[in-house]
């Protein structure tokens, strides 16, 4: 379950290892592109603000999905770490996926 650590919540940490563009886009007030894109992250562990957090076995190295909006060169890089919400960190860690976070 998901606690909060010295007024944070935790976070799972992974590194990108795919990054598909859907068709789906919309612009913003700025008139800036943005694709929705499936992520897909390799857990390796926590946020370094909670460094004494220990990946469960049955999530290390799990392959997860999570929709994002993407619009910049930086969204799109492989092999970059990727720091997921508290919220769905929680539903990993519950097994529960979500709309935006699913495996």
């Amino acid at each position: 379950m998901s606690k909060k650590v010295k007024g944070r919540q935790e976070r799972l940490q992974g590194r990108v290892t795919n990054i598909e563009k859907t068709d789906e886009k919309k612009k913003d007030e700025q008139g800036n592109l943005w694709k929705k894109c499936i992520i897909t992250v390799e857990l390796i562990g926590f946020s370094k603000r909670t460094p004494k957090k220990i990946l469960p076995m049955k999530v290390k190295g799990k392959q997860i999905k999570l929709l994002r909006w993407c619009c910049f060169d930086w969204h799109y890089k492989i092999s970059t770490r990727k720091t997921l919400e508290p919220n769905e960190t929680k539903a990993i860690l519950l097994e529960k996926p979500t709309i935006t976070t699913y495996w």
